[in-house]
């Protein structure tokens, strides 16, 4: 059966819960606090995890935005509270936790939980590296807090800046909780209408625009009056702006301007140095989190 971990600084709760739980065949772990859910879920990697919001140490809400901005949201979480509002459960699901069970827990919501979140596909999910647990410096938190206010339409928007700056993690700030997110030049230039059915409801990015041929082109306008009906935004980036894409990459003008209808110029990496010790250690840890290289520290 599943390996589950149950964090709750009530000794009482970790008890019963772990009993109900390995009644029904699953082995259970449990943790007191924030520090030791830290420790277990690396050390582990459970396939579920029930996590109390209110912990002495640090609290659930946190811990789960810890685990989602570096990459280590693979597992479903499951949050606990006996003091919990609708505003906390909306948080928590924005966040990435799968549900939201209500102290004291009844058993059968309890089983039945527990049953949903150990079939839910999202439990492989590759990790994504995000930029949600930046924000340091002046610059950064400036972006991240125009691009939550640029999420609130669905008008074609074009992010300018500089090249090799991952101009793609800027651009997932603006996807939904549990929405498709979606980078594919090599559909748009074969298959361009598989991915409005792919990004449905989500955000299609294109990565450089000054990298497009005449045949991406033709197939990203074919796209642009087609994306509102399937609820898909269109969200691109370019290091010039629409008049230098045309003189200098054969880019039509017509096109640009339309994708540029609103327009973010994202800060160089240089701009945000107070933040790339931290942005450096996520990257460390999602390499981890993909088995790429053992588990170590900056």
């Amino acid at each position: 059966m599943a390996q589950i971990l149950v964090v709750d600084d009530e000794v009482g709760i970790r008890e019963l819960l772990s009993e109900i739980l390995a009644d029904e065949g699953h082995q259970v772990m449990v943790a007191e606090s924030a520090g030791d859910a830290r420790r277990l879920r690396e050390r582990a990697r459970p396939d579920l995890v029930l996590l109390d919001i209110w912990m002495p140490d640090t609290d659930g809400i946190t811990l789960l935005k810890e685990w989602a901005a570096s990459g280590q949201l693979t597992m479903p979480v499951v949050m606990m509270s006996g003091h919990g509002t609708i505003e906390t459960a909306v948080e928590a699901t924005r966040i990435g936790a799968l549900d939201f069970l209500e102290k004291p827990i009844a058993l059968q919501r309890l089983l039945n939980t527990v049953k949903r979140a150990l079939r839910n596909p999202e439990t492989a999910a590759a990790p994504q590296l995000a930029l949600a647990a930046l924000g340091r410096s002046t610059a950064l938190a400036d972006a991240k807090k125009r691009l939550a206010q640029l999420a609130q339409s669905a008008a074609p928007l074009m992010l300018r800046g500089e090249r090799g700056m991952r101009p793609e993690l800027f651009a997932r700030l603006l996807v939904a909780p549990g929405a498709p997110f979606l980078a594919s030049a090599e559909l748009l230039a074969e298959a361009p209408s598989e991915l409005l059915g792919k990004a449905a409801g989500g955000v299609l990015f294109v990565a450089d625009l000054s990298r497009l041929g005449r045949p991406e082109q033709r197939n990203l306008e074919f796209l642009l009056p087609r994306a509102e009906k399937q609820k898909v935004r269109l969200v691109s980036f370019s290091p010039v702006d629409v008049r230098s894409l045309a003189e200098k990459h054969d880019f039509d003008v017509e096109l640009g301007t339309r994708l540029a209808e609103l327009t973010l110029r994202l800060p160089a990496l240089r701009e945000f140095a107070e933040d790339v010790p931290d942005l450096a250690s996520l990257m460390l840890a999602q390499l981890v989190e993909a088995r790429a290289c053992p588990p170590r520290r900056l």
